[in-house]
């Protein structure tokens, strides 16, 4: 079974409260646009190590992850 884009929002919005995603990929390589209020606090590495935690061994379906994490704060000064 192929892991698609809205696969991988669906497994990341399963652990995690999402005001924004937005995910893009060709099965194997994805790019994630994740705004989410438990991002708030949190470097970068700690914002992304909570998402591959949510993952956990669905990663093993996806080959490449890239995201971009933002706080909802963070998100509204990109608007």
């Amino acid at each position: 079974m192929k892991t698609t884009p809205q696969n991988v929002a669906d497994f990341i919005r399963e652990g995690l409260p999402c005001e924004h995603i937005h995910v893009e990929g060709d099965g194997r390589h994805f790019e994630a646009v994740i705004v989410s209020s438990q991002f708030e606090g949190k470097g970068m590495l700690q914002q992304h190590k909570l998402v591959y935690q949510v993952l956990g061994n669905r990663m093993e379906r996806i080959h490449a992850l890239s995201m971009k994490t933002m706080t909802p704060a963070q998100w509204a000064n990109q608007q």
